[in-house]
């Protein structure tokens, strides 16, 4: 009898060689393709397709999106977690690949995610069937992380975690080299809650504001007084920041209207202080409008806490990176502002995400995610894999 591996196995190179041209093919296919949060049905088929070929039995998500495919058994299960859904962004790159749906890219590179994950898979199937896989493995194919309606929290609640010792996912970065892995302990990302700030007065003339409320200067100051009003009642350290992305308010020149709102985000690096946020956002809306005799409905939906890695996980990924791709690939990383709704996943099980450099070499041009002009370099599908195919060992191991 064959014993399991306990380490990384010194071929395993060779094997997710023997898949790279395809999973560039198949990225591609979806990068031509893309598909909204809860609209992933091609995705999905596409790649219960393939598991199915592969001798895997993947399930499909409640929903009718993602999948989630065990490999192997035993007591122990490791996860390995990809996103699949696109952003509502042109797609404006000159490539063979681009999107061919209007409106809809894989901006942020979940079509890499996607791909490495499946690479990954193919290589833990291929080692269960030699007897060398030391546990169960479970792939995430998640929808909806671009959601507010998370797809991490559908997983969870299909029993995707059910079972699960620990689980890992990468973000591609396009500030870093391809060949590169940021890693990081403890926080990583930050929250990302949706606020909208609703004005409602009588309206009237613009030659006689003192006669009504002049919503539209009321709105201004919400705007430019928000995110400042914060920043003196929050400790610093929180790096707590709106940032508004729509304001709509009025027709006409000559009249003020009845009714305004501003859109934005609220992103916080200190889970305490995102647990305060709410209320303190409506508190201050309130007293900004008081003096202009308007009324004020804030609508404040919570997105994603920080993303918080794992300290042993992010020692088995740094191990993982050493072992597949060399001391040399891996780096520190900071936290930043963007949020990741994988942070479900570490508020359930111990985890950790690392960024994939994505950057191809010699590249001028500052690119980053959610941009129709994004792309990767496609060299990282392999490497991504690899490190998948690590961390499932080593965690098992």
């Amino acid at each position: 009898m064959v014993r399991p591996v306990t380490t990384v196995p010194p071929e395993l190179a060779t094997l997710v060689k023997a898949n790279a041209d395809e999973l560039v093919a198949f990225r591609r296919d979806l990068h031509a393709h893309p598909e909204l949060s809860w609209a992933e049905v091609r995705t999905t088929r596409l790649l219960d397709e393939r598991l199915v070929a592969a001798g895997l039995e993947p399930v499909a998500l409640p929903s009718g999106t993602g999948l989630l495919c065990d490999i192997g058994s035993g007591p122990r299960t490791v996860a390995l977690r990809a996103d699949i859904d696109a952003l509502p962004i042109d797609d404006r790159k000159d490539v063979s690949y681009a999107s061919t749906v209007p409106g809809v890219c894989h901006a942020c590179g979940h079509d890499m995610h996607t791909a490495a994950l499946l690479g990954a898979g193919l290589v833990l199937a291929e080692l269960d069937r030699d007897g060398r896989l030391p546990g169960r493995v479970r792939l995430v194919f998640q929808p909806a992380e671009e959601s507010a309606r998370s797809g991490a929290r559908a997983v969870i609640e299909a029993g995707g975690l059910r079972d699960v010792e620990r689980i890992f996912a990468l973000h591609c970065d396009p500030h870093r080299p391809v060949g590169q892995l940021g890693l990081r302990a403890g926080p990583i990302t930050a929250s990302a809650d949706a606020i909208t700030v609703r004005l409602l007065g009588r309206g009237g003339h613009t030659a006689r504001p003192h006669l009504t409320g002049d919503l539209v200067y009321a709105l201004g100051r919400v705007i430019t007084e928000l995110p400042a009003a914060l920043s003196r009642r929050v400790d610093p350290r929180a790096a707590l920041s709106v940032v508004w992305g729509r304001v709509a308010a009025g027709r006409a020149v000559n009249a003020i209207p009845q009714e305004g709102e501003v859109q934005g985000t609220l992103r916080c690096l200190d889970a305490v202080a995102w647990q305060g946020a709410p209320e303190l956002v409506r508190e201050l809306v309130a007293a900004i409008v008081s003096p202009y005799d308007v009324g004020a409905d804030v609508e404040y939906v919570r997105g994603v806490p920080p993303v918080d890695n794992e300290p042993t996980s992010i020692e088995l990924l740094r191990s993982a990176v050493e072992t597949t791709e060399g001391p040399a690939a891996v780096g520190d990383t900071e936290q930043s502002l963007g949020g990741e709704d994988f942070a479900w996943y570490l508020a359930t099980v111990p985890g950790a995400l690392a960024r994939l450099g994505v950057s191809p070499p010699h590249e001028t041009r500052r690119l980053d995610l959610h941009q129709g002009l994004f792309d990767a370099d496609e060299r990282a599908i392999s490497i991504g894999t690899r490190v998948f195919v690590g961390a499932a060992l080593l965690a098992l191991g």
